[in-house]
């Protein structure tokens, strides 16, 4: 069989872009910047190294409740009741971050998530996690058991509230990722981010993500602070159809954690965009067919081609087609027959199938013959 390989005309696409190739750096000790409806990375400093998350974490313990009122096993409504362990160990004589629950207290889950999204209460963590898995370390376990379901490679949970501890880890990356996930599949949820207070027993207490004050796109989801840490932020802000998350630790004080998530977020739309190369089923060829009852079979894109470009590269993009020919009859509709390969400079080329756009049933024995004597005079089938 002979390979085909066909340039096509477009627009460049950038994969990811090395943190030594960008012309912005930032004050944090690791971060990400990803394009949500790609998943590309705009932005890159330490990305993949397991780090104290600190009360970022607690965006799995948010998965974890959201994925129970998902399934049903858990209501809105139902009420969880303050243990003293969740008091004293999460709670105001912990010093921590809290939502100033009593022991008794019988809360709905409902201000049980309010009180962690919104006041990052380390006791309303820790009841939650009581109330629904008997225990926290049991709580904890099917948290590790999830990330590995979800690709967090390199995350660890120790607890549910991301206190310091030793094996409690988590990469920028990773939390990228769960942020992506969380507005991904419970879009019915994701407000809770973007509200500025909560008030339970009588204190009202503000959302500390400085963005959802100084960004008017900006709508979610959790900050981060111990001494191990130092300042952090997983971040989301939308901006017409596109939505930027970016992920940032050890700023010095919540001034820098503020203006370092503005500049980058910034940075990230303003150099950026998202570009339709191809629409699914758009055809790239007709490759000829051998022993089918139609002479060719239209090769189509499988799916939409959108990638998140530099502005400054829409112009350079290859797009690089590769397919054997002829092709085998019979062919079903949707059968992969090769791939369209994106290049631009300096970036990992990314391929898509190419797949068969109509089924091609194969001749009977007489059409083989006729092909054969059409092969052996012309050369073509």
């Amino acid at each position: 069989m002979n390979i085909k390989k066909m340039l096509l005309c477009g627009m460049s696409v950038a994969v990811l872009f090395a943190t030594s190739a960008n012309a912005i750096d930032t004050k944090a000790k690791n971060m990400i910047l990803m394009d949500y409806t790609t998943g590309e990375h705009l932005y890159e400093k330490n990305a993949t190294d397991p780090i104290p998350p600190a009360s970022m974490s607690k965006l799995m313990t948010i998965y974890m409740i959201f994925d129970k009122l998902r399934n049903g096993s858990l209501s809105l409504d139902d009420t969880f009741k303050v243990s003293e362990n969740a008091w004293r160990k999460g709670g105001a004589p912990s010093g921590g971050s809290t939502m100033f629950l009593a022991i008794g207290d019988n809360v709905k889950v409902d201000e049980l998530l309010k009180g962690i999204i919104i006041q990052s209460g380390n006791d309303a963590c820790i009841v939650a996690a009581e109330n629904i898995a008997g225990d926290e370390d049991s709580f904890v376990d099917a948290m590790n058991a999830k990330a590995k379901e979800l690709g967090l490679n390199n995350s660890h949970f120790a607890n549910v509230t991301g206190l310091p501890h030793p094996d409690h880890r988590m990469s920028v990356e990773d939390l990228a990722k769960l942020a992506r996930r969380i507005i991904q599949e419970f879009p019915q949820f994701y407000h809770l981010f973007s509200q500025k207070e909560f008030v339970y027993n009588n204190i009202r207490q503000g959302n500390r993500n400085p963005l959802l004050y100084s960004m008017p796109y900006a709508d979610g989801l959790k900050t981060g602070h111990t001494e191990e840490a130092g300042f952090c932020l997983t971040a989301s802000a939308k901006k017409g159809n596109r939505r930027i998350i970016g992920v940032m630790t050890g700023l010095a004080s919540n001034k820098e954690r503020s203006e370092e998530a503005e500049k980058m977020m910034s940075w990230a739309f303003r150099e950026y965009d998202n570009y339709n190369l191809m629409e699914k089923g758009h055809k790239v060829a007709d490759v000829p067919v051998q022993y089918g009852v139609d002479k060719t079979v239209p090769l189509v894109v499988s799916e939409d081609v959108v990638k998140t470009i530099k502005k400054s590269q829409r112009n350079q993009v290859k797009m690089i087609a590769s397919y054997d020919k002829p092709v085998m009859a019979p062919i079903q509709i949707g059968q992969q027959l090769g791939v369209l390969k994106i290049e631009v400079p300096e970036a990992a080329p990314v391929e898509v199938p190419l797949v068969a756009g109509q089924t091609i049933n194969k001749v009977g024995l007489w059409g083989k013959i006729v092909a054969n004597v059409k092969y052996m005079l012309t050369g073509d089938f």
